[in-house]
């Protein structure tokens, strides 16, 4: 069966996009920067601490291997690898989002590399977002963290 060439078919056309009434106001647009940020320092912070903990214990699982029969590497090596590797893209994020400078991104990097580094991380992370956060325009006060 041979169907006509200049066959043609409707197909339903959506109805054009508009743009809204009003365009977002700078207090909203800076107040949503300000909570990603937040939230970008929030979860380096909870990351930290899991991830020096983890680090601790590997290295008394590698005392541990060393010193008696116990092996305990072969499962804190996985689980530490893995809070680190979540540290480094969280550090990211959050080097994105906060605009720290070459030198403070660098601090940070470098206290995930330090056994207890994860603990100082922490409390200075802590801090910046206490003096990082946001403040909402409709209430006029400072947001929770």
């Amino acid at each position: 069966m041979d169907l006509p060439v200049d066959a043609s078919v409707d197909l339903p056309v959506a109805p054009p996009v508009e743009p809204p009434d009003d365009p977002p106001d700078e207090r909203t647009v800076g107040l949503t920067v300000g909570l990603r940020t937040a939230a970008a320092l929030r979860r380096l912070r909870l990351v930290s601490v899991p991830e020096a903990v983890s680090w601790l214990l590997l290295l008394v699982a590698s005392v541990l291997k060393r010193t008696t029969d116990v092996d305990p590497v072969p499962v804190l090596g996985p689980v530490h690898g893995g809070l680190f590797i979540l540290y480094v893209l969280c550090w990211l994020a959050a080097w994105r989002r906060a605009g720290w400078s070459r030198g403070l991104a660098a601090w940070y990097l470098a206290l995930s590399l330090l056994p207890t580094g994860g603990f100082f991380a922490e409390r200075r992370l802590r801090r910046e977002s206490a003096a990082r956060r946001p403040v909402d325009p409709a209430e006029g006060g400072v947001t929770p963290a």
